[in-house]
């Protein structure tokens, strides 16, 4: 067992019972129908064998909640009845190996493009991001502003995907609030400049995100409810929180508020320091009493020492599970891991 003896026993967190405390990281893979937004049998395979294979936690890609979420090709929904029925395929096969799987409710308003959603992206405010769209090698769009009606459109759609999402047998949901996405666009004072109830201080700013957390705790018990969040940004890597210790403390408010219990702060690398001497995880975790799941380029030594200085709860790998399918295995064994190979792996499905 390579004294791995935190990662790898089981452990209960809320309502989940996992075999250990491993979380296969959400990664997009582009493997859904790009017509329909339907689960594919590759995907079906993908997602049966790591949970074969004995990890505590997958968390899926992410997954849209309307099309106008979409970022790129291959992106699966669940806001049709068909993308839901095909969703069960996947929770019924990871559930045959007593596994647990949560979706991601993913949308990445500016962050798209009209060749993908056939229409113009939205976003808070009307302010172009910079760079390219994934796969589509075209610049980003001027998005247009969302209308107060947009705005409660979109917490309906993640209220209807949440619905979904047990319909289709996840055993909870994480929400992406992360990255420069839409919910963290709202957050960002660079990308959000309303003058309205959704704009101006951080309170405002930070409004779509707890009622899309009190929607979605309609159709869902909030102990199975994970969200993800992170100051850095997929679009701007050169981003960085004016007042880093108001943010934490505005973000770790609004989640007692709300009642969420689980967090996955998501950083390039969990053991660079963020504030003075500590990470980014450490910072939160001396405010944060609650779960908490680890990530950043961890490899099983690192997170067994956060595991065993209390400073996470649960650790997610990424990359490793694309090139090891059988990762909760070798580390059992104590094998060496295939590393990661962009050129490699990254079409490789099994």
């Amino acid at each position: 067992m390579n004294n791995l003896i935190k990662l790898l026993n089981p452990v209960t967190i809320n309502q989940w019972n996992l075999k250990n405390r491993i979380v296969m990281a959400p990664l997009t893979r582009g493997f859904a129908n790009d017509e329909d937004g339907t689960v594919t049998e590759e995907m079906v395979a993908y997602y049966e064998q790591r949970a074969r294979d004995g990890v505590g936690l997958i968390i899926t890609e992410g997954v849209n909640p309307n099309l106008a979420g979409k970022g790129t090709y291959g992106i699966p929904g669940l806001y049709t009845e068909a993308q839901t029925v095909s969703w069960k395929k996947v929770t019924e096969a990871v559930h045959r190996h007593g596994g647990t799987i949560i979706a991601q409710l993913w949308h990445v308003g500016r962050l798209s493009h009209s060749d993908l959603i056939g229409g113009t992206p939205q976003a808070p405010s009307s302010i172009q991001a910079e760079g390219k769209v994934h796969k589509l090698h075209k610049p980003y769009q001027v998005p247009e502003a969302m209308s107060i009606q947009d705005i409660q459109d979109t917490i309906q759609h993640f209220q209807n995907a949440a619905r979904n999402a047990v319909l289709a047998g996840f055993d909870g949901i994480e929400l992406h609030a992360a990255h420069g996405y839409l919910m963290d666009q709202f957050i960002n004072e660079k990308t959000n400049h309303r003058t309205d109830e959704y704009g101006g201080g951080i309170q405002e700013r930070l409004r779509f995100l707890k009622e899309i957390i009190l929607a979605v705790k309609k159709e869902i018990s909030v102990d199975r409810i994970s969200i993800r969040f992170s100051e850095k940004k997929d679009d701007d890597p050169s981003f960085a929180w004016t007042d880093k210790a108001a943010m934490i403390d505005a973000y770790l408010n609004l989640f007692r508020e709300t009642g969420i219990t689980i967090l996955h702060p998501s950083t390039d690398r969990y053991t660079t320091a963020w504030a003075g001497e500590k990470t980014f995880h450490e910072v939160i975790r001396q405010q944060w009493e609650h779960t908490i799941i680890g990530v950043g380029n961890l490899d099983a030594r690192a997170a067994e020492e956060a595991l065993n200085e209390g400073i996470i709860h649960l650790a997610a790998f990424g990359r490793p599970f694309i090139a090891n399918s059988d990762l909760v295995h070798r580390l059992h064994a104590g094998e060496p891991l295939v590393e990661y190979d962009v050129n490699k792996h990254l079409p490789v499905l099994i």
